[in-house]
């Protein structure tokens, strides 16, 4: 073990490392995530400790002072084991800086967390993210476990034995064809668990049109194989969320949330496009450019982003590189650009531009009304939301600027 942490350029940076690689315990329907692990020939996907002192050591030494947030994610992360996370905190707590105030958040589909793993998240200040599609009827319509079961009252079992230790949680809430019709209902059930924070992610599961039929079958082969999914083709699956009907559930969930909860729930989607409305978005997914959002994958391997782990898109590894060298390579380099200088001229006229920015790159596989290639699949539904909410949003925000709250734009 090193006795100084190293000296190294401070970047604003991110890293969701992936300590069991892309294996979980169960198998959800849309997640194309699993496939990862046909990148790597090797039977268990595990991050060795030696790869993990490295990554806490470089991480940190790239982070600025102050606070630093690690994010630990998967398929499941607690598959590597409660002995992993003790010694991370371990390790943490040997090189980071003394000004440095190392804090870690973890996304778990929370089914196998038991009163050890919240007692100990509850211990060290860990922020889990559980993932939740609503209430049972629709969370388990594609979160279903190896033997194609739901999981719902796994999940909220688990769910309860975070909230019974006290660690603070918030819920990643997938929106797709199953729950896309039902925003008031899900937010209303993730409200009587008593989630507080919540994010409502898209799901879009694109394909190559003659890949299709396999990947309608959940990213499998006729023979049980997985197919590697990477982000190419024009066809979507039946899972995906359709681009209005994603716009529709997210006013639902603003209308609910304006009428009883501003100030005492925070929804990711809503506090991203206030952030916007102020010149600084706080995810990447609407800012104008992408970079500098990692992913790693249990041996070390550093891709340009967690949507795009794949061969075209790796960057280096942790184990050879610095964080600094692996965000000046012609990889990231030529990944940052993807964002800004591929906008199309239906965007550039959009009146929402500059609180969208096209949105995701991953996304952009559709033609604009003139028929222009790489437009953005959810453009109908991101404007949709837009339209129906951005005046309430920019009372919030002149609100915050006249020295107040966003509660105090609501009219009771």
């Amino acid at each position: 073990m090193e006795s100084a942490p190293l000296l190294r350029r401070r970047l604003p940076f991110s890293v969701v490392a992936k300590p069991s690689g892309a294996a979980c315990n169960l198998d959800c329907d849309y997640c194309f995530f699993l496939s990862k692990e046909l990148l790597y020939d090797v039977p268990r996907q595990q991050m060795s400790e030696e790869t993990l002192e490295r990554f806490v050591i470089e991480y940190l030494a790239a982070s600025s002072d102050g606070d630093v947030t690690m994010l630990w994610q998967g398929g499941e992360p607690t598959l590597r084991g409660l002995a992993f996370f003790e010694r991370l905190i371990d390790l943490c707590e040997a090189y980071r800086r003394p000004a440095q105030r190392v804090h870690h958040a973890v996304q778990t589909n929370a089914t196998l967390i038991t009163d050890e793993w919240a007692a100990f998240f509850a211990k060290n200040d860990v922020l889990v993210g559980v993932s939740i599609d609503g209430p049972e009827h629709l969370h388990d319509a594609y979160r279903t476990n190896k033997a194609k079961r739901g999981t719902y009252r796994m999940v909220e079992r688990g769910w309860r034995t975070l909230q019974e230790h006290g660690v603070r949680c918030n819920v990643l809430c997938t929106v797709n064809a199953a729950n896309q019709n039902h925003g008031r209902e899900v937010y209303r059930h993730l409200r009587a668990l008593g989630a507080r924070y919540m994010q409502f992610i898209p799901i879009v599961e694109r394909t190559e049109a003659d890949l299709l039929a396999q990947a309608e079958c959940g990213w499998r082969a006729s023979d049980g194989t997985r197919i590697l999914y990477t982000q190419s083709g024009q066809a979507v699956t039946s899972r995906s969320v359709d681009p209005m009907s994603y716009g529709r559930f997210l006013n639902e969930v603003f209308d609910e949330w304006l009428a009883n909860d501003v100030g005492t729930v925070f929804v990711q989607d809503f506090d991203a496009a206030l952030a916007s409305l102020f010149g600084y978005p706080s995810v990447c997914v609407h800012s104008a450019e992408c970079g500098l959002n990692f992913a790693m994958e249990f041996n070390g391997d550093v891709y340009a982003c967690d949507h795009w782990v794949e061969p075209d898109w790796l960057v280096g590894n942790i184990m050879e590189d610095s964080v600094a060298e692996l965000a000046e390579t012609p990889v990231m380099r030529r990944f940052a650009e993807k964002k800004c200088d591929q906008l199309t001229a239906q965007c550039r006229a959009c009146p929402y531009v500059q609180l969208c920015w096209g949105g995701c790159p991953k996304d952009r596989f559709v033609n604009s009304a003139s028929g222009e290639s790489g437009h953005n699949y959810l453009c109908a539904g991101y404007t949709e939301f837009y339209r129906h909410t951005l005046d309430t949003l920019t009372h919030m925000a002149w609100a915050i600027q006249d020295g107040g709250t966003a509660a105090d734009a609501v009219v009771s």
